[in-house]
């Protein structure tokens, strides 16, 4: 039986959208594991617009669900229209998206919030017992997710976003760029991916593990 997963997209580009190397690594590896996939992404504003070869902010804006649709050749919904019952599992790439758009943990640090329609989608995989996985910097919206003492992994213990997750009440557990942290209990699976990788492979290595393990997990459900 083939397992629907569905992928949260937070628009396109690592600056101010959806990190594109970890959400293709996420679809590939999905597709060459036989799951049906279906993205999502917020139909809201982008926060900002950043030039990504210059790094400086464009006088523009761009809306996340039509800049998403880039990464997913068109084939994108409204997260809105994401009903958990319908799939088996969630995951989340990462990238500035995640924290700018997905969320503004960007700004305000362990007083952010997540953009309503997304923190409802994730609550209702939480509270069905599906397994969710967050990659890079979207396990800073895990305590937001699933409350107090969730363990995830942001990489390392010395990343500036760690202090943000702890104060929301999150269990950071170090994690290597290879390697992933569950926590059982929730069938939650991190994976650092670009807050340690330093090569594609690298982010690679550790999206592959949490995509086997997030599969494993909805085989069991």
């Amino acid at each position: 039986m083939h397992k629907r997963v569905a992928v949260i997209l937070s628009g396109c580009g690592v600056y101010d959208g959806a990190e594109i190397h970890e959400s293709v690594i996420t679809l590939l590896r999905l597709d060459q594991r036989g799951a049906q996939v279906q993205c999502f992404a917020p139909n809201i504003a982008q926060m900002h617009v950043i030039d990504h070869l210059t790094g400086a902010e464009m006088p523009e804006s761009r809306n996340v669900l039509t800049e998403a649709a880039r990464i997913a050749r068109g084939d994108v919904m409204d997260v809105r229209e994401l009903k958990a019952e319908q799939f088996d599992a969630l995951i989340l790439p990462g990238g500035f998206g995640v924290a700018k758009n997905l969320s503004n943990f960007a700004v305000e640090g362990a007083g952010c919030s997540v953009q309503p329609d997304v923190l409802a989608a994730a609550q209702a995989f939480a509270q069905a017992g599906k397994p969710i996985g967050l990659i890079c910097i979207a396990p800073a919206l895990a305590a937001k997710i699933y409350g107090e003492g969730v363990s995830c992994t942001l990489g390392a213990a010395d990343d500036p976003a760690v202090a943000g997750l702890t104060a929301m009440g999150g269990q950071h557990v170090e994690c290597t760029v290879e390697d992933i942290v569950e926590d059982s209990a929730r069938k939650l699976v991190t994976t650092p991916a670009y807050m340690l990788a330093e090569s594609i492979a690298q982010a690679a290595a550790g999206i592959n593990k949490l995509v086997d393990r997030v599969l494993e997990l909805a085989q069991s459900h």
